[in-house]
């Protein structure tokens, strides 16, 4: 395990790259599956590493507890040489209801990943939606709980959804998420 923090090269106000994913509910999602939602958090997660994991019932949260927010899981990781990263296993963790987001996807190739400059899981990135498009709003950490077994005392990603969905500025200083690195398959 290699530990990251989030780098991107999106900065606010850029449009989200575009995709196209099967999620592990059996359909084939993109940016405008999502168009009737008025903010969309993508986060490049996956099924193994544990810093994602302690994060399972924070995005399973937002995903519930926000309408106007659609929470989209994208699985970059080779699964290959992480067999625990299959889409197989994106199901099973799907239908027992370990996660339950809008959506969750499968990168295989890695592309999005790459389009979106994702480097570790969790990666979080909240998106406006502005009738256009969909444009980078804040790219930060979920909450404070930076190591997996680290109790959280500020959500900070809720904190930003409540202030995006009401219009408001949002009040949060971004941090970088920390996580595993994400598994490049040409690594």
């Amino acid at each position: 395990m290699v530990l990251m923090e989030s780098d991107s090269e999106l900065e606010h106000g850029d449009e989200a790259p575009d995709f196209e994913l099967p999620g592990a509910d059996g359909e084939t999602y993109s940016l405008d599956s999502f168009a009737d939602y008025d903010a969309l958090l993508v986060v490049f997660t996956c099924n193994h590493c544990p810093y994602a994991k302690a994060k399972f019932d924070e995005l399973n949260y937002l995903a519930d507890a926000y309408d106007d927010l659609a929470v989209v899981g994208i699985n970059p990781n080779d699964d290959e040489d992480y067999p625990d990263d299959s889409f197989e296993r994106m199901q099973e963790l799907v239908a027992d209801g370990t996660i339950d987001y809008t959506a969750y996807l499968r990168d295989e190739r890695q592309d999005v990943a790459r389009a979106y400059g994702a480097v570790c899981t969790p990666d979080p990135f909240l998106f406006e939606n502005t009738g256009d498009a969909f444009e980078l709003a804040f790219h930060s950490r979920i909450d404070d709980a930076m190591s997996p077994d680290d109790e959280v005392t500020d959500y900070e990603m809720r904190d930003a959804v409540e202030a995006l969905l009401s219009g408001d500025d949002i009040p949060v200083e971004e941090y970088p998420s920390q996580g595993c690195s994400i598994k490049w398959t040409d690594d």
